[in-house]
């Protein structure tokens, strides 16, 4: 099979790799627009799950990966001047960067060619058996098909921007901050021993209030320095400029869509699908998808029923994680219903955000109803199924 991968994300370079492991006589092409080694973004997170299945697709990624990555095991929260530091399952962060020099690398050596600086636009699509659209959120392959595949956008209420800082984390860190413009917060995680990610994020109202929509880049950061100190720990704060000289602040983009595949063009990653950056899935999930379009390509040996089978596989796997990341959005989006609780019980429901049950339901009796959860196994069932029935209810309510 010839195929042609657009974009030279985790998606396309992973799908490469595990189709010349099936197949070498598979003849593989990835376009990446941008020049090689020039990437955007600081440090991406995944968790044991992840580096379980790429050991089992491909072992040598797998300890490449493992090796440049650095681990946590616990979260801590800071509010008002009080941390909570609670035990966790154990978390990955490793550079963006680094994940695709790894990636490029391994993909090289099986044969794939990588071609970088080359645009590949909806008119011009390379001759291939297959073309896989890799190219982001943005996607302009799946742009200029939207109707056909059905894509729906959604933008979320709070903006937020991805910062860099030669802060090293030792767990996932919360740091929420009271302000006159109401509150702000930063995920701060490590992605190398010298290298940390933090994303910052507030509701529209503090970030104009504050001034962050028409502050310089150099004046934006000075400020985010001074609000978070206390777990910066006099380490800067590295951003991306923009165009106009300003950073780059952004609202979160939901992207769905109704169909994955058009002929022989077919969705993967972010281009498919974006769920929200506070549950840490984007790349794995990217990698999920490469996973089972492999799978489904070597099983299948008609690609229209190799494409369904992929599209039903990873619409069924992202329905719980959509929900997750749904629902993880709206918590932030409502912060004063829980920032106000005492520290350990925002800190349990900061955990639970992901819940269907938790909006629905007064935070201290929702924590108080977790607590006895954990001790009685017919009010865990309880609440399993509650959940989601609620949120039917009432979504249903709302469309009416």
């Amino acid at each position: 099979m010839k195929v042609a991968c657009v974009g030279g994300g985790p998606a396309g370079l992973y799908l490469s790799i595990l189709l010349k492991l099936r197949d070498p006589s598979h003849d593989i092409t990835v376009h990446e627009r941008n020049a090689e080694g020039t990437t955007y973004g600081w440090g991406v997170t995944y968790w044991r799950g992840l580096l379980e299945q790429l050991r089992v697709h491909d072992p040598e990624t797998a300890r490449a990966v493992e090796a440049s990555s650095v681990r946590w095991n616990a979260g801590v929260a800071h509010v008002r001047g009080l941390t909570t530091r609670r035990p966790g399952d154990q978390g990955h962060g490793i550079g963006r960067h680094r994940m695709l020099e790894i990636l490029a690398a391994r993909a090289r050596s099986l044969g794939v060619r990588l071609e970088f600086g080359s645009t590949i636009t909806p008119d011009d699509l390379p001759a291939a058996d297959l073309v896989v659209a890799g190219d982001g959120v943005h996607s302009a392959l799946r742009t200029r098909h939207a109707d056909h595949f059905g894509t729906r956008i959604d933008s979320g209420r709070n903006r937020y921007i991805w910062l860099g800082t030669s802060k090293s984390f030792d767990a996932f860190t919360f740091a929420f901050v009271e302000t006159d413009h109401g509150w702000i917060w930063c995920y701060g995680y490590a992605f190398g021993p010298e290298a940390g990610t933090c994303v910052v994020e507030c509701a529209p109202e503090t970030w104009t209030g504050l001034g962050l929509d028409r502050a310089t880049e150099a004046d934006g950061l000075a400020l985010l320095e001074k609000l978070f100190a206390g777990i910066l720990d006099g380490h800067p704060l590295i951003g991306r400029p923009s165009a106009d000289g300003g950073t780059q602040w952004l609202t979160f983009r939901t992207v769905t869509n109704r169909t994955w595949h058009r002929g022989n063009v077919v969705l993967i990653g972010d281009a498919a699908h974006t769920t929200h950056y506070s549950i840490g899935a984007g790349t794995t999930l990217a990698l999920e998808d490469a996973i089972a379009l492999a799978g489904a390509l070597h099983e299948r040996h008609a690609l229209p029923q190799a494409l369904d089978r992929y599209e039903r596989q990873r619409k069924a796997d992202l329905l719980s994680l959509q929900s997750a990341a749904r629902h993880s959005a709206l918590w932030y989006e409502n912060l004063p219903r829980y920032i106000g609780l005492p520290p350990q019980q925002m800190f349990a429901l900061l955990g639970q955000r992901h819940s269907p049950l938790l909006p629905y339901v007064p935070p201290q009796l929702y924590y108080r109803l977790d607590r006895a959860a954990g001790q009685l196994e017919a009010l865990r069932r309880l609440k399993r199924w509650l959940g989601p029935k609620v949120a039917r209810t009432v979504q249903g309510r709302a469309s009416r």
